[in-house]
């Protein structure tokens, strides 16, 4: 029997408005993906096509992305403001607690939602994401500069005469990213304008750089406080941190439930291996909605 189609709908978030796919809004357990940046919620329909259909699974668009609004003019995009997506969505949609699956930037703000607010996430799945590269504090006056410089720049919508073009575009940029992948990528995240041709639907300013980041002892002190079970799930040819940043990551979560799972695949994984991700995410919420988290034995 084919799974019930997702339903959109709009959730409020200070006046900004999300866009929000669900399926099943009667069932359980209430999970919530995230996606990563510049993409959009339908990036996990592959994955959701081999998820529990007994589940109540809901997708979102950050804001500035996919379907959902662009911040006023004048306003800028921040980490911080994406954890407001995940609240405004919980409240929206009257969740009072939900399992949060995110991938690469969908991840972060997965994980640092958690840290804030423990008693609203009952586990967490991170693909492709351990944090933000925060990078040296060296760095903190060129970031700073860096955001002043983009900020006097005009924004920038690149048009192409088809969607296959947009596509293609997407793979120049991340050339791990499959035909299929990109494809769907662009087809759902692309609008026709009035001239005809094609633009993505997210917010350009989304490429400007940030002025202020966290260094690394703060994200570790965010990853120490998440209280839920963790679990990582990463491609062989996926993006990593360096090796000492990675095993200071790893050891700060201490309800990580074990090492890092890897599938074949890059920073997209979850496209490459829908059916293998999909089955190890049901495996560790079915557990994880089994009784209370854990720590891990080095906590």
């Amino acid at each position: 029997m084919p799974a019930a189609a997702f339903e959109s709908l709009t959730v409020d978030a200070e006046g900004l408005p999300l866009h929000v796919r669900q399926r099943g809004p009667q069932g359980t357990p209430a999970v919530l993906f995230l996606h990563g940046w510049l993409d959009h919620s339908h990036g996990f329909d592959p994955l959701c096509e081999h998820l529990p259909g007994s589940w109540r699974t809901v997708l979102l668009d950050f804001r500035g992305m996919g379907q959902s609004g662009h911040a006023g003019p004048g306003a800028a995009y921040h980490l911080s403001d994406h954890l407001l997506d995940v609240e405004a969505t919980l409240d929206g949609l009257a969740l009072p607690a939900v399992h949060l699956v995110g991938h690469s930037l969908g991840g972060i703000v997965a994980l640092a939602y958690a840290a804030a607010r423990p008693e609203r996430v009952l586990s967490l799945t991170l693909i492709e994401s351990l944090g933000p590269s925060g990078g040296p504090a060296a760095g903190a006056l060129q970031r700073l500069r860096g955001f002043l410089d983009d900020s006097r720049r005009p924004p920038n919508r690149k048009r192409y005469p088809t969607v296959e073009a947009a596509a293609e575009r997407l793979r120049q940029a991340n050339p791990t990213l499959s035909p299929d992948a990109a494809l769907l990528f662009a087809r759902h995240g692309t609008r026709r304008t009035s001239e005809g041709d094609f633009a993505f639907t997210f917010d350009p300013r989304h490429r400007r750089r940030f002025g202020q980041g966290y260094d690394e002892a703060q994200w570790l002190a965010l990853e120490a406080a998440v209280t839920c079970p963790v679990q990582l799930l990463r491609g062989t040819d996926g993006l990593s941190p360096a090796p000492e940043l990675l095993e200071a990551r790893l050891a700060a979560l201490r309800t990580l439930a074990a090492p890092p799972r890897f599938f074949e695949g890059g920073h997209h994984v979850h496209l490459e291996q829908p059916a293998a991700i999909a089955d190890a995410i049901a495996a560790f919420v079915a557990g994880a909605s089994a009784g209370p988290a854990t720590e891990a034995s080095s906590s």
